[in-house]
């Protein structure tokens, strides 16, 4: 039988949310008696094409994860019926929870390729087995609050709203992206949801079928403004600019019961093009306050094109490229052990390889506090650079209340805003200077020479 709530709905916060290997390791670990001190992080091994930056997120939804963590009585029940464990190793399960310590970047961080968002040092079996949830949550935000920041840089100062729920992949990934999109700039969203668990502002207009149900479009926007005092019009159903002259004749009529039209949005076609017709319409009839809403397929790159040339929309809709990061829907995103029972470890793959120990990543500013270049170190040679990775849980226990989602958002905007102009570009550039080391050069030789075959060593 497998495990799910009420409804039918996958368990989404359980110790089985994770792939089979962590809990095969598990049980080999546990027959050897291995479950000494292990240290792993979490990083980014490379940047997506055009991308300069990413913006750290997830980490309370992470904390939030492991704090809580323990095994249920109905996932032991599956552990035994899968009939792939050991009864011992099932019954050494019964009292998991997570005891480690945490380091990590706050949300909303500025961070480059190979820099650690999130640092665990726990036994080895907690530390195992929270990989792949704690990848889950961590690469998604990080992934949607990167390509919402571009959404947000290519605006301006024009509000931009999360459209993403009906494109998502799925009801976790939409209220984890409306809250992703907000951290990184967004104005709010229309994810009511989101508003409910995040506290995120709503924002909504209407949809064509309200339109369509009415014999006539003018009775439509006659119905729903007087409906929804904060109200916006979609005029783009039948005949975009017919539809603005219908807007302000029935403006100056609403006016004498004390209502006003806030707002059209356009959905379709040249959404620039409609945009200026729209506003001269709009402006003739006296409704210079009336605002001009756009959506419709957006990204950073379509926003860039319509804030160019000058198109008068005060704010985007902007919801199936973020969500779904269209253009680069992955970060190359890993979890890696750097330390097991006090011995630094490193992985030698090609292409793969990583740097070990524990570490800690300096930022170096100018004297207005412009990025000028990061130092990727070991966490024991301390630098007079700012230290991105600090303590968010000892023993289990987290050490901090939560940050709230505004607060977050406004260390975001500050740190994009230190970001140099060309790396807040939308094409790519010369990437940012993250620089390693000599005592984890040093650490890295020396773990190389301790694992490497004597016949390689010799060489």
């Amino acid at each position: 039988m497998p495990i799910s709530d009420t409804a039918g709905v996958p368990s989404c916060d359980g110790a089985l949310l994770t792939d089979l290997y962590e809990l095969t390791m598990l049980q080999a670990y546990f027959e050897r008696g291995m479950n000494g001190l292990a240290v792993f992080e979490l990083f980014v091994r490379t940047l997506p094409p055009q991308r300069n930056f990413l913006v750290a997120a997830g980490l309370e939804q992470a904390i939030g994860y492991l704090t809580a963590l323990h095994l249920r009585d109905d996932e032991r029940d599956w552990l035994h019926r899968s009939g792939r464990f050991t009864p011992a190793f099932i019954a050494s399960l019964a009292d998991l929870h997570f005891t480690g310590d945490v380091l990590a970047m706050p949300e909303g961080t500025v961070c480059f390729p190979n820099e650690p968002l999130l640092q665990i040092a726990a036994p080895l079996r907690e530390a195992q087995l929270v990989e792949s949830r704690l990848l889950n949550l961590l690469h998604y935000q990080t992934l949607v609050a990167s390509k919402a920041a571009r959404c947000v840089q290519a605006a301006a100062d024009k509000p931009v709203i999360d459209f993403g729920l009906r494109r998502a992949h799925g009801a976790e990934a939409a209220l984890l992206s409306a809250r992703a999109s907000y951290l990184a700039g967004f104005a709010g969203t229309a994810t009511v949801s989101a508003n409910v668990s995040f506290g995120i502002p709503l924002f909504g207009t209407m949809a064509h079928s309200f339109i369509q149900v009415h014999d006539d479009e003018l009775d439509a926007f006659e119905a729903f403004a007087r409906a929804q005092a904060n109200n916006t019009l979609l005029i783009d159903t039948y005949d975009t600019e017919a539809a603005a002259s219908k807007v302000v004749a029935l403006a100056h009529r609403l006016r004498t019961d004390g209502i006003e039209i806030r707002g059209v949005r356009i959905d379709s076609g040249d959404l620039g093009e409609h945009a200026r017709r729209v506003r001269a319409i709009l402006d003739a009839g006296g409704l210079r306050q009336t605002q001009i809403f756009a959506s419709g397929n957006l990204d950073e790159y379509r926003l860039e094109a319509l804030q160019q040339q000058g198109a008068p929309i005060d704010g985007y809709g902007v919801g199936t490229h973020v969500g779904t990061s269209a253009d680069a829907p992955y970060l190359d995103c890993v979890y890696k052990l750097q330390e097991y029972a006090g011995r630094a470890r490193r992985k030698r793959s090609e292409h793969k390889a990583t740097w070990p120990g524990r570490k800690q990543v300096y930022r170096y500013v100018d004297e207005s506090g412009r990025l000028l270049h990061d130092v990727l170190t070991l966490a024991t040679d301390q630098q007079d650079g700012v230290a991105l990775l600090s303590p968010v849980i000892q023993a289990g226990q987290r050490i901090q209340p939560p940050v709230p989602l505004d607060q977050a958002r406004v260390y975001c905007k500050a740190q994009i805003e230190a970001l140099p102009a060309a790396l807040r570009a939308m094409n790519g550039t010369r990437p940012y200077a993250v620089t390693v080391a000599e005592p984890l050069r040093a650490l890295t030789r020396e773990v190389d020479r301790s694992t490497m075959p004597a016949t390689a060593a010799n060489r």
